[in-house]
């Protein structure tokens, strides 16, 4: 390949060197086509598809899946099969762009929802400005994290996906089975979508409440492929520990809830408004179990930010150690952006802030504009930190954000805001946190994988801020569309975390924060933290419905299965590779088709009625049974294994 560095480090990309001896798969000296027209527009087209389907994943599910490596995959396909003459390089700009898209939907869906639920007219310009605010900052707040997370501590981040999606790029200019593989998936999860959601042809979702002793609870399972493939992805530990939650919160809390209601006709206990006898299992777990877990997550956060602050010194230090040198003394794998253009960029992007028309008074809009800046920051460090080890999708963008959104509207009622403008101020600045948080996290990954093949580090941040300006467009059309289908908030599209947002903002500006519910939930993620568990998973299991985890726990099972098994290492690396790709195909298809149903809709063409259908539920089961067979038969048979794209650079 031109440009293959023949000094490559001996072992591939997981070889246990330093930042300083690791050699790039492209040499820093080669000089190859990398930020091309034609890299960026299909980069920005992945963009906005990965954006507009992770935006209705987080309004569904309350999560997104990492997009870089099916949008290596996918980039890869289409340069390879379209232009003879592709590079590693250009490939890697498609990724980068790809990506952005997911980064920016987790932080837009996980919060600007909720001035929705607040009936507040949002216009889509409105959501575009706070999309490209959070987003760029992001960007540009990590551009001077990137020596120091990614280069000094190579032998000691791994940065899973970024490692992945280096592998996966490097592989695919040898063939291009991956990416039959992947689409093979993103159809099957796609068809199963469109059966339960697009002609209706069976219920998508199982309630089985409980009776007896335990009447008030109640178990199901949503019968999702998006469910099934991120429980793969995160593993059995993490779903089982999400699983836990939802059995604590819906077979035990909800019951002795009822079980009180009933020995009392008539209680009313707020923020519930009905006897706590007359609720059915949804308006306990609304009124009660919500505020318990947004307690147990927030109490994660703190956790999880005490856990971090060595890693918040380090960043600094980091930081300051970034841009000693002069530019013409740096490699080309070592350009960032000018530094004019970063300090100019962060100032005008602070200012832009502290004006905005959604905060009551210039005053607001200034705090609003520090409390940007100063959690930015940390949470930026410390989320770009954690992917290096979990993950991009185990990243605790949500914790980290409740924290700071906790932190700025005390300060906002302090200063005398309150009401809807004071609740409208506090979330404005948690999603501009919470964009900022989920971007740098994606960008850390983006980076790495750069780094290991070679990539020119300024022309990666700026394709990514491209592709944030991309998604950001097109978001606030895909936000408003979805509400007005389906009702942000309904059962259909729960919104879990916009929904806990703005209870806290609300809460916290109209003083009736129902602190008992909440503090209760605080000191059960204590008791999980000093039995050695994770914390966050668990008060997430807890706050979202039982059917959620339920149906991840299937995934997570599949996969610990194979890491269970005595196989040799290297056959179960196989295995949790093509099962990896099955997995990122189930969930990109089920959004995908998600977001085309809901856009037929929106245009007025319902298909629901165009096959008669069954309301029983457990057809439904059989069907995501069978789903669930077939996902355990492709991971566990010898099937693809020997076609999976490897690499070798030992030359």
């Amino acid at each position: 390949m031109e440009g293959k560095n023949p000094k490559a480090t001996k072992g591939g990309f997981t070889a246990k060197v330093s930042g300083e001896e690791y050699e790039p798969y492209v040499a820093p000296s080669a000089n190859i086509k990398e930020f091309t027209v034609r890299a960026v527009v299909i980069g920005c087209v992945l963009s906005i598809i990965f954006g507009a389907a992770n935006a209705y994943l987080a309004l569904q599910i309350g999560m997104t899946i990492c997009a870089s490596i099916p949008a290596a995959v996918i980039g890869l396909a289409v340069l390879k099969g379209g232009f003879k003459n592709s590079t590693i390089l250009e490939n890697n700009i498609v990724q980068t762009v790809g990506s952005s898209g997911e980064a920016l939907a987790a932080g837009v869906a996980f919060t600007l929802p909720a001035l929705l639920l607040l009936n507040i007219d949002v216009k889509i310009v409105t959501v575009f400005v706070i999309a490209a605010i959070g987003g760029l900052l992001g960007c540009l707040l990590m551009v001077p994290l990137r020596k120091f997370l990614i280069k000094d501590e190579h032998g000691s981040l791994p940065y899973p996906e970024g490692t992945a999606c280096a592998e996966v790029v490097a592989a695919g200019h040898e063939g291009g089975n991956n990416a039959k593989m992947l689409l093979k998936a993103l159809g099957i999860g796609g068809l199963f979508k469109f059966i339960t959601d697009g002609i209706a042809l069976f219920p998508a979702t199982i309630d089985l409440p409980l009776k007896g002793y335990l009447k008030g609870g109640a178990v199901g399972m949503d019968f999702l492929p998006s469910l099934l493939g991120a429980g793969f992805l995160v593993g059995p530990r993490i779903c089982a520990m999400s699983l836990a939650g939802a059995v604590i919160g819906w077979v035990v809390i909800m019951p002795l809830i009822y079980f009180i209601g009933s020995m009392a006709p008539g209680l009313i206990v707020a923020p519930g408004d009905i006897p706590i006898a007359d609720m059915d299992i949804w308006a306990i777990w609304t009124n009660y179990i919500k505020y318990i877990g947004i307690g147990a997550v927030t109490m994660g956060g703190f956790i999880s930010l005490f856990s971090a602050l060595p890693i918040i010194v380090k960043s600094f230090k980091g930081t300051f150690a970034a841009y000693k040198m002069k530019d013409d003394e740096v490699k080309r794998t070592e350009k960032n952006i000018p530094k004019k253009v970063l300090l100019i960029g962060v100032i005008v992007l602070l200012a832009i802030i502290a004006f905005l028309p959604v905060f009551p008074s210039v005053a607001a809009g200034s705090v609003g504009a520090i409390m940007v800046l100063i959690f930015g920051f940390i949470f930026v460090a410390v989320s770009a930190h954690l992917v290096g080890y979990v993950g991009s999708s185990s990243n605790p963008i949500v914790a980290m954000t409740i924290g700071g959104l906790l932190v700025t509207a005390v300060l906002f009622r302090i200063m005398g805001f309150n009401g809807t403008s004071g609740i409208i101020a506090t979330i404005v600045v948690g999603s501009v946190i919470c964009i900022s948080i989920g971007v740098s996290g994606d960008m850390a990954q983006d980076l790495k994988t750069g780094f290991l093949l070679g990539a020119t580090p300024k022309k990666q941040q700026y394709g990514q801020m491209i592709g944030i300006l991309t998604s950001a467009a097109v978001m606030g059309a895909v936000i408003i569309m979805l509400n007005d289908v389906y009702g942000i908030g309904s059962q259909k599209l729960p919104a879990p975390h916009a929904n806990m947002m703005k209870s806290i903002a609300e809460g916290v500006m109209s003083g009736n924060l129902p602190w008992a519910f909440i503090l209760m939930g605080m000191g059960i993620a204590v008791a999980v933290w000093l039995m050695g568990g994770s914390v966050l998973p668990f008060a997430v299991g807890m706050y979202l419905p039982f059917h959620l985890s339920a149906a991840m726990m299937v995934g997570g099972a599949v996969r610990g299965i194979v890491e269970k098994s005595k196989k040799p290492e290297d056959v179960k690396a196989k295995k949790i590779e093509k099962g990896t790709l099955y997995a990122s195909g189930l969930i990109a298809g089920d959004a995908l088709m998600g977001v085309i149903v809901t856009a037929l809709l929106y245009i007025g063409v319902d298909m629901t009625n165009l096959i008669p259908g069954t309301e029983n539920a457990w057809i439904g089961f059989l069907g995501y049974a069978v789903l669930i067979a077939y996902f355990a038969w492709i991971v566990f048979s010898k099937r693809h294994e020997d076609k999976l794209e490897g690499r070798d650079l030992k030359m």
